[in-house]
């Protein structure tokens, strides 16, 4: 039966059926379309005007000092550290997560911190759009760029930087203050280069962490 949707074609050839999204001009994946909804407790979490949706169940230190971008769920049992900030009055951002991101169970997120010139301080983390870290691993990172995928069980070490459209394969120690290319992977312990990446891993992404968004959804409405 033919998809009547405007934003999917379908298209027969030689007998076989190819079904292609219109705005990325690809073959659509089999889970694209059978992927369930993921559902959660409404009581368990908190939903933000912008659509962010924390657990309840996650441990969120220094709110003030944390930014999220909208669309970005933190699971239970995450640990975020934004009370862990630079020394001195006034506001500081610690800790700020695009648009779109998913923050795995059991992850702890707190910023890098090194002592220059006989002062201990810490420095701000900065992640971007569309970054997806898996469950139970250790973020120290000083930036992360869009489109990123960290494993499950992975360590970033302090004051490492991630560039766009980059991979960390499950279990991945990444050693401080390593600088891991756009569109590479990056696994094993100590982390190291493994593949480029194809160009169309922005697209994958994104497709990734928005359709898990929109599947992500209250069992109790």
């Amino acid at each position: 039966m033919a998809d009547l949707r405007p934003e999917v074609i379908t298209n027969w050839r030689h007998g076989v059926t190819h079904r292609f999204s219109l705005s990325r001009r690809r073959p659509l994946d089999d889970h694209e379309e059978m992927d369930p909804p993921v559902y959660y407790s409404k009581a368990e979490y908190i939903e933000t005007d912008t659509g962010n949706k924390v657990s309840r169940r996650a441990t969120i230190a220094g709110p003030q000092n944390i930014i999220l971008g909208g669309k970005t769920i933190i699971s239970s049992g995450a640990i975020i550290r934004g009370d862990l900030r630079r020394t001195g009055a006034g506001h500081a951002v610690v800790i700020s997560l695009g648009r779109y991101c998913l923050v795995g169970e059991g992850c702890v997120m707190r910023p890098p911190y090194k002592t220059y010139r006989g002062n201990f301080n810490y420095y701000p983390m900065k992640i971007g759009d569309h970054v997806h870290i898996g469950a139970n691993s250790v973020v120290e990172a000083a930036t992360i760029g869009n489109h990123v995928e960290i494993g499950r069980n992975c360590v970033i070490g302090k004051f490492t930087i991630i560039k766009d459209c980059a991979k960390v394969a499950d279990g991945s120690i990444v050693p401080p203050n390593t600088v891991i290319p756009a569109l590479s992977l990056f696994s094993g312990s100590p982390a190291h280069f493994v593949e480029d990446l194809p160009e169309s891993t922005q697209d994958i992404v994104e497709s990734h962490t928005k359709r898990y968004y929109t599947r992500f959804q209250p069992l109790d409405r």
